[in-house]
């Protein structure tokens, strides 16, 4: 039986639902963060800053790194990431938000 030729590259898609509750300590952070950032230039600082400060959504996105989530896995280098977070409505006894639906084949027939 011969294995078949397999891309060396794999998506990960990771949802995460996050409560706030402390929305000042999340943009504090960002501020630094952003602060800390020597190769960012001061049009985009201005606009990051900006941004973090009004939304602790988009403070959210500066302060989790895709690049963090896999560092520390052997034998793997990110090639690509792209992330974005925005404020939501949350029920989770919803069914909508059940976690497992990405489970079903869509394509069964059962």
């Amino acid at each position: 039986m011969s294995t078949p030729e397999t891309s060396r590259f794999v998506r990960l898609r990771v949802e995460l639902v996050l409560e706030v509750e402390d929305a000042d300590a999340i943009t504090k952070a960002a501020l630094r963060r952003i602060a800390d950032d020597g190769e960012m230039p001061a049009a985009e600082r201005v606009h990051a800053e900006g941004a973090v400060t009004e939304d602790t959504a988009e403070a959210l996105a500066y302060l989790v790194d895709p690049f963090d989530l896999v560092s520390q896995v052997p034998g793997v280098e990110l090639q690509q990431a792209g992330w974005s977070s925005e404020r939501i409505d949350y029920d989770p006894d919803s069914p909508d938000w059940d976690l497992d639906e990405d489970d079903v084949d869509d394509d069964s027939d059962s």
